[in-house]
Formats: C-alpha cells, sequence, structure tokens
C-alpha cells in the first residue's frame, strides 16, 4: 500500500461554468493538499485549456474522454493529441457514463486506451458492475471481463490508474462499503497477479469511485487495496479538498 502514491481525480463532468469552476480552482490552489497524494481534475473539454492555466501546476488536468484516431472527420470528438495540446496529461475512458449512456462497447474503450497510451497520456480506466448484475453474482466476471479488454490494449502499465466504479453507486448517494470495495480491489489485484504479473499488480493504483464524500472517505481510504478515489459530485465542493486529505 505504501508503495503505490494516493490517486484522487475529480471528474466534473458536464458542470460548471467559468465563473464557478474559476472559483473552485482558486480553492484548490489555495488549499493545503498532502503532498503524498496526486490530484487530477477532469475538466469539459471545452475548460480543458482553462483548467490547465488556471490550476496550480501540481494539480494535472484531465479530459473526460477522447477517440480512437489522432485526427479526421469524426464531429465533436477529440484526441490525445489535442489534449496533449492543451496542457492536459490525462483521460478518462470507459466510463459507466460512456458505457451505458453512450453506448460505448468494451472493444472501443480498449481501441481508446491503445491510442491514448500511444501518445503518452496516462489512462484513468474506469470499470463496474450495475446493481443487477452484483444482485446477478455476476461481479467479478463483469469487471474482469472489462478489465481484460483494457489490459489487451496496455502497453504501460506505468500509465494506468483502474478506478473500481460500481454503476449502481455513481451519483445515487449509495456508497459502496468499505468492505465491499475492498472485497472487489483484491480480487482485481488478484486477477492482475494472474494475468498480468507480480510487479503490475502491486504497482498499479486501483482507485474507488461512487458517491465518494468527505464523511466517507476515510474510512474508504483506509482499506489496503483502495488507492485513491474518483469524485464525481464532491469534487465541485470546497469538501474535495477533505477527499484529497483522506490518507492526511
Amino acid at each position: 500500500m505504501a508503495s503505490r502514491r494516493f490517486f484522487v481525480g475529480g471528474n466534473w463532468k458536464m458542470n460548471g461554468t467559468k465563473e464557478s469552476l474559476g472559483e473552485l480552482m482558486e480553492t484548490l490552489n489555495g488549499a493545503e493538499l498532502h503532498d503524498d497524494t496526486e490530484v487530477v481534475c477532469a475538466a469539459p473539454s471545452i475548460y480543458l485549456d482553462f483548467a490547465r492555466s488556471s490550476l496550480d501546476p501540481r494539480i494535472g488536468v484531465a479530459a473526460q474522454n477522447c477517440y480512437k484516431v489522432a485526427k479526421g472527420a469524426f464531429t465533436g470528438e477529440i484526441s490525445p493529441a489535442m489534449i496533449k495540446d492543451c496542457g492536459a496529461d490525462w483521460v478518462i475512458l470507459g466510463h459507466s457514463e460512456r458505457r451505458h449512456v453512450f453506448g460505448e462497447s468494451d472493444e472501443l474503450i480498449g481501441q481508446k486506451v491503445a491510442h491514448a497510451l500511444e501518445n503518452d497520456l496516462g489512462v484513468i480506466a474506469c470499470i463496474g458492475e450495475k446493481l443487477e448484475e452484483r444482485e446477478a453474482g455476476t461481479t467479478e466476471e463483469v469487471v474482469y471481463a472489462q478489465t481484460q479488454v483494457i489490459a489487451d490494449n496496455v502497453t504501460d502499465w506505468g500509465k494506468v490508474v483502474l478506478a473500481y466504479e460500481p454503476v449502481w453507486a455513481i451519483g445515487t448517494g449509495k456508497t459502496a462499503t468499505p468492505e465491499q470495495a475492498q472485497e472487489v480491489h483484491e480480487k482485481l489485484r488478484a486477477w492482475l497477479r494472474a494475468n498480468i504479473s507480480d510487479d503490475v499488480a502491486d504497482s498499479v493504483r486501483i482507485i474507488y469511485g461512487g458517491s465518494v464524500t468527505g464523511s466517507n472517505c476515510r474510512e474508504l481510504a483506509s482499506q489496503e487495496d483502495v488507492d485513491g478515489f474518483l469524485v464525481g459530485g464532491a469534487s465541485l465542493k470546497p469538501e474535495f479538498v477533505d477527499i484529497i486529505n483522506a490518507r492526511a
């Protein structure tokens, strides 16, 4: 646990204005943030430049999505090259909203992962089961299959953070208990050990997402295999600082 640097991502989703995000970034810039925690904010693509120029350099910037090729006739899409050109170093791929609202397949997500890594972007790769899958007892089957497609496209695990986000806990106010989160994270690490290598299993950060708040973050952060968080709604509020400092 000690050798994996704690990672907290804030996913702003389709929220904010220049004014409100500017105020949020001022708060983050002025806050005392735990030195041993890596912090990345995922801004809407139209605000990537604004976020990178406004945030303190100690805070990374991520895009929330990208496409699988460098350029071309793909109206509305952005490429890893464009993301890097705005000064951002990360991208979120495979978020459940991309999978379930916009119908992205495992195959497409895998292709995006490969292209992002080829362009030296860090990837926050999301996996997670829906409520009916958890209730049917297929959580492991679902997350292993999603992880396999991501793993098939990874060339450098040092550039990848795995985000376990149970779909039933995203934006619902329901949070996986620390024990539920730890159980899945531990099994994912065992899957990496069996299917990739001991080194990857020991070094890859597996972060939790799904209604993380200032009040539940410390107990979640105390779990052996929880290496950080991907935070939605709370990342737009001052309590994001408390979540960043969950291990402080």
